[in-house]
């Protein structure tokens, strides 16, 4: 029988004073220097201060400590005396135009390794986990949530939050509205905990803060109720239509082999190229109706041309793609990594490792006119990879490639944080 996760309600660490819309920021690993001093200015007390600390070297997490314990010792931010949910809500603007909101929540789940009740669905890198849990060691405090999937076809979980008490409604400067409820009567932290735990929970974002939690909290123990076992967590329906999955696009530049003519060549047994005409808009469009029919990307290179690139070969006929599992084999970015970039440009796992050929840029439109600039060889532009084809890889044990996924919008930090202290 397959391991289900643990999910807990908790006493959360918050902003007692501050309005939240000064206070929260985007998670780390998007934001920029320019957004930092930013974040930074707009109040003393922005979580940039601490998530992204000042400093030379490791000096900058011991700053981290001393300014987090300043806000405490100060009243800037308190611990809830009764063990809550904190059902959150995100209302934002599609590309489209059209309002659509998503709704989680904030718990605690009981650590385990992969495959145990959390499930992983990308690989990850070694650099920003060791400067997460140096910023662990230092504060001691989780402060950022890592963004997990439950299972709920029938919104039960939501539904017990009905009665949840408002902290906070606001908007920050994107146009996102967010509201921020305490779910505290015992009754419906209950029912929505036996929701939320009965499936296994997809990561969607944060992975390396999951294994960081872990490498912090040490070898398994489950007598062990203290908090460095568990991890923050924001809990997001996959079943709701509110969640909204964009691409990620691959920005290729310094290997010197990411020539048209040739590419062409080598995909020519197993794909169609066409070429692809128009703007960024107009080349996102036709990729998206080429894939409802069969896995595609989209070339574009620096004089401007463009070439949408089409699977026409079963999968299990390409050698690149017969080595994967049958349930990977039709995903786009699989055939892009595997097919692609692997196969005919040589950018195997450990190049992408490497972090030396690669960028992910996330707008299409900026994307193009970057590549169309010069600053690089050739831009594969992406469809989103539907939460259905992340589940059933992630159910087969099986991990998609760094950047396969785009959750949007992301969770701030700053809406709480979780102390690693005392017991659960």
């Amino acid at each position: 029988m397959r391991a289900m996760p643990e999910v807990s309600p908790f006493c959360p660490l918050r902003y007692a004073k501050d309005r939240l819309a000064d206070v929260i920021a985007p998670p780390y690993d998007v934001v920029t220097a320019a957004d930092r001093a930013r974040l930074a200015a707009r109040s003393p007390h922005n979580v940039v201060h601490v998530d992204l600390p000042e400093g030379e070297g490791d000096l900058r997490y011991a700053n981290a400590a001393r300014i987090l314990a300043a806000w405490r010792a100060e009243g800037v931010l308190e611990k809830d005396a009764v063990p809550c949910f904190l059902a959150y809500e995100q209302t934002f603007t599609l590309p489209g135009g059209a309002a659509q909101t998503r709704r989680g929540f904030l718990a605690l789940v009981r650590l385990e390794p992969f495959g145990r009740g959390v499930l992983a669905h990308e690989r990850t890198l070694s650099g920003p986990k060791v400067d997460r849990l140096k910023l662990f060691k230092a504060t001691r405090t989780a402060l950022s949530p890592v963004f997990l999937l439950y299972r709920d076809p029938e919104g039960a979980a939501w539904q017990a939050a009905a009665g949840a008490s408002l902290v906070e409604e606001f908007e920050t400067p994107d146009g996102t509205l967010h509201t921020l409820r305490r779910v505290a009567d015992p009754d419906a932290r209950s029912r929505a905990a036996t929701v939320l735990s009965a499936h296994p929970l997809l990561v969607a974002d944060g992975h390396h803060r999951y294994e960081t939690a872990l490498g912090y909290a040490g070898p398994p123990d489950p007598a062990d109720r203290s908090a460095k076992r568990w991890v923050l967590a924001y809990l997001s329906n996959r079943d709701d239509p509110g969640l909204a999955v964009f691409a990620t696009h691959r920005l290729i530049h310094s290997t010197g082999r990411a020539d048209r003519a040739r590419l062409r060549s080598l995909l020519a047994a197993h794909f169609d190229v066409a070429p692809g005409e128009g703007d960024a808009s107009a080349l996102t469009r036709a990729l998206a109706e080429a894939g409802r029919r069969a896995p595609s990307v989209c070339a574009v290179w620096p004089d401007g041309e463009a070439d949408l690139i089409t699977l026409r070969a079963a999968p299990d006929h390409v050698p690149a793609l017969a080595r994967r599992p049958e349930v990977m084999r039709r995903l786009d970015v699989v055939v892009l990594h595997d097919a692609i970039l692997e196969a005919a440009l040589g950018i195997d796992a450990a190049a992408l490792a490497s972090q030396s050929f690669v960028r992910y840029p996330k707008d299409a439109a900026s994307a193009v006119a970057e590549i169309r600039s010069g600053a690089g060889e050739v831009l594969f532009l992406m469809n989103a990879t539907p939460v259905a084809d992340v589940a059933r890889t992630c159910e087969a044990g099986e991990l998609l490639p760094q950047k396969s996924t785009y959750f949007y919008p992301k969770v701030p930090t700053g809406l709480c944080f979780f102390p690693l202290e005392g017991e659960i």
